[in-house]
């Protein structure tokens, strides 16, 4: 067996032939060459499975492609962490690139971990910029700054487009939950592991964010798009609130907000026919979400006022 690599990248893709090239140019420049890149094509219509096969015969780094019927991007998000097998997994869009020396940047900031600490933490995340050079959100108030995503966000209201690795067997405890129909938000997972690990925050850049106008941010909000997503919103805006809801006195709107989406996304869900069977369980939650379901009733009449059907 070929020694295991450092870093598995991992690229999820739907019909992104056009942007791939990119990605490949990106990762292909990187001054720190210990990784292997997977991609996991969730049901591509396209030429992507052509791309790759040229790239792997002419690449000095592995690549493995692996096509499966679309699921969304949480089956393929799974499927590539079921196949890594580099010890570090870092997820790089189908849209984005890197200074050449980002995985170096990654790879030198986890090592300047104690190794006896190592097992508290999840990862590295660093900023990003957009394609002008400028950074996109918050910059961290030290660096490193160890804290955690809820820690972060909400008690420090640090906000804005991040980029950071993951251990591996961090992410194989907590999987996407693909019995939900549609999206689910990544935060679902991000809030769960930082009850547990914290992150190693880093004010180097790692990451060019890069807009396409197929994009989600660009996509336009329907009714029917609305009503896709439902489900994952309760089930993840139901779990914030669980758990989440003693953040309340740090970040009051955030927690409203999410509380009031709960019963936004449930009216969507049930107008569509379905059951909503998400809901907070602890009393905590339970009072948040009646508390601010006029907000959510008002989120939800917008939507259908103001939205087109399709």
């Amino acid at each position: 067996m070929p020694k295991a690599p450092r870093f598995t990248i991992f690229t999820p893709s739907y019909n992104r032939a056009h942007t791939l090239p990119r990605v490949y140019d990106s990762i292909a420049a990187q001054s720190f060459r210990d990784f292997e890149w997977v991609i996991v094509d969730d049901g591509s219509t396209d030429n992507t499975a052509e791309l790759v096969e040229a790239w792997a015969r002419e690449a000095d780094f592995p690549i493995r492609y692996v096509y499966q019927t679309n699921g969304h991007k949480k089956t393929a998000f799974n499927r590539g962490v079921r196949e890594a097998r580099g010890a570090l997994f870092l997820c790089w869009d189908s849209d984005d690139t890197a200074p050449a020396d980002a995985l170096q940047i990654f790879h030198d900031r986890w090592c300047a971990i104690p190794e006896s600490e190592q097992s508290k933490f999840v990862g590295v995340t660093g900023l990003c910029i957009d394609e002008g050079g400028a950074i996109v959100g918050d910059r961290y108030p030290t660096s490193p700054y160890d804290s955690d995503t809820l820690s972060s966000t909400l008690g420090d209201g640090i906000g804005g487009e991040k980029w950071g690795f993951h251990r591996i067997e961090v992410l194989r405890e907590y999987p996407f939950p693909e019995f939900i129909k549609g999206l689910v938000g990544e935060g679902l997972i991000w809030n769960a592991i930082a009850r547990k690990y914290r992150t190693r925050y880093i004010n180097d850049v790692v990451r060019i964010y890069h807009v396409e106008s197929d994009s989600l941010i660009h996509s336009r909000k329907t009714v029917a798009k609305m009503q896709s997503v439902a489900e994952g919103q309760c089930y993840a805006s139901a779990d914030f609130l669980d758990h989440e809801w003693r953040w309340f006195l740090r970040a009051p709107a955030r927690v409203t907000k999410t509380a009031a989406n709960h019963t936004r996304f449930a009216l969507h869900m049930r107008k569509s026919g379905r059951q909503v069977s998400y809901l907070p369980r602890t009393l905590p939650g339970q009072l948040l979400r009646f508390l601010s379901w006029p907000l959510g009733l008002a989120a939800f009449l917008y939507d259908e006022i103001c939205s087109p059907p399709r």
